[in-house]
């Protein structure tokens, strides 16, 4: 059988088990067993362990459960809810200052734990009650918490840009100083588009209070010096953890994965000294969670590992590449055609089995054609963060739906659609100016 057929017949293998609803991880290592009892001599099924086993047996793996253990730390905790309290005490007077604490309670949050479900979950549930209270729409409001929760894969720390690094052997300090510029825009860009909407739609809100026709009134706010100064003491802990974590990574002062380790412990004491989560049914929670999500993704990465052993044995990653580098694109023409394939593939797949699946594949052509890989994968990972605001899989729509069921699905769907633009806009301005992305790598001297 030659390697086109193999080929193809992985590919339907592969996406048959998927969308049979079989765990990815399950799914994935199935298709490389059964290809490799089939299509590869039998001494390769007697070192199946120790291949996964030589391909895990790596130090910065270490990162993926230290930093799940710091975002489920301050997640178990009311972190987000008084992030959230704190800056809209300070920024209550801006126009649209509400809409802006959201977004930047989103930012700094992202910053914190690294996961989009936990930051659309802890802000969301403070923000989106409060947004509705003042007059902000259901549609704005579940919106915007969908669309700032995604900025947990893009700023660092981002298991995505970890595992991206993991597959394309780049270094994950870089990839991380890459993250900082493109979520600082991001960030801007959501912050204008809602302080812009939430000002159209408090005339709107004041207006209708006035002849009557409001479905409720309009909750005028005020916030005392004293409120502000009170906020501080619950907020500051945090925001010293982010600097300390930022400045010992990029200050090349320690590892990614030491990195890790710090932010974890720090988190770790904060929350039992500042919530006093100490006792055991609270770390019970805390340390459960981690070891699932963190047993979940690294029995993916272990099986992704084997799929792309299995796919490069049988010669079909160098022939799919060699026909990509054939098909003579330019350099944009691909990366357009591969940014069309990875939203479609959003449409299906979480970002996880995406990246693990898919970058061995294009990696090849990326060089060949001059992609810088840093600036690469945080585009990639902007690509990953759409995929999880938009029908059908988009996992922070039905978080948004969960801690807010009297909205309906489909207009959190109309209200993240502005931001998908916003998403396209920052690709499309990262192509323009990769500096953005780059510009900070370029001054980072660590692993």
């Amino acid at each position: 059988m030659s390697t086109l057929h193999i080929g193809l017949l992985y590919a339907l293998g592969t996406f048959a088990f998927l969308f049979s609803g079989m765990p990815i991880a399950f799914a994935v290592g199935a298709v490389a067993l059964i290809f490799m009892f089939l299509f590869m001599p039998s001494v390769q099924l007697d070192i199946v362990a120790e291949t996964i086993y030589s391909e895990l047996n790596s130090f910065t793996l270490l990162t993926i459960p230290l930093f799940i253990l710091m975002g489920a730390a301050i997640g178990k905790s009311r972190a987000g809810s008084d992030l959230y309290n704190s800056l809209n005490s300070w920024l209550y007077k801006v126009p649209g200052g509400l809409g802006l604490a959201n977004t930047l309670a989103c930012s700094v949050f992202a910053a914190m734990c690294g996961s989009s479900p936990a930051t659309c979950s802890a802000i969301g549930s403070s923000g989106i009650p409060e947004m509705r209270k003042r007059g902000y729409s259901s549609r704005l409001a579940s919106g915007l918490i969908a669309a700032g929760g995604t900025l947990g894969i893009l700023i660092p720390p981002s298991l995505t840009l970890i595992l991206y690094g993991l597959a394309t052997e780049q270094s994950i300090g870089k990839l991380f100083m890459a993250g900082v510029g493109p979520g600082i825009m991001l960030t801007t860009l959501f912050a204008l588009w809602v302080v812009y909407k939430s000002w159209v739609e408090k005339r709107q809100t004041i207006a209708a209070a006035a002849t009557g026709t409001a479905a409720q009134p309009y909750v005028a706010e005020h916030h005392s010096w004293q409120d502000r100064l009170n906020s501080l003491p619950r907020l500051l802990p945090f925001l010293v953890l982010i600097l300390i974590v930022m400045v010992a990574l990029y200050g090349g002062w320690a590892t990614p994965s030491e990195v890790a380790g710090i932010g974890a412990f720090g988190a770790l004491v904060m929350v039992m000294l500042i919530y006093g989560c100490w006792r055991w049914a609270d770390l019970k929670v805390i340390l459960s969670g981690t070891a699932r999500e963190s047993a979940m993704i690294m029995m993916i990465i272990a099986m992704s590992f084997l799929y792309t052993y299995v796919m490069s044995y049988l010669h079909v990653t160098q022939d799919l590449a060699q026909w990509i580098v054939s098909l003579d694109m330019g350099k944009w023409q691909f990366f357009f055609w591969t940014c069309i394939f990875l939203i479609v593939l959003g449409f299906f797949l979480p970002p996880v089995a995406i990246i693990l699946m898919v970058t061995p594949v294009i990696l090849p052509a990326l060089e060949a054609l001059g992609i810088d890989l840093i600036w690469f994968g945080v585009v990639m990972t902007i690509i990953m963060e759409m995929g999880l605001i938009h029908p059908p899989v988009g996992l922070n729509l039905f978080v948004i739906n969960g801690i807010a069921p009297d909205i309906p699905l489909k207009e959190i769907m109309w209200g993240v659609a502005p931001f998908l633009v916003l998403m396209v806009v920052g690709i499309l301005l990262l192509c323009l100016f990769p500096e953005i992305a780059l510009w900070l790598p370029s001054r980072y001297q660590g692993s």
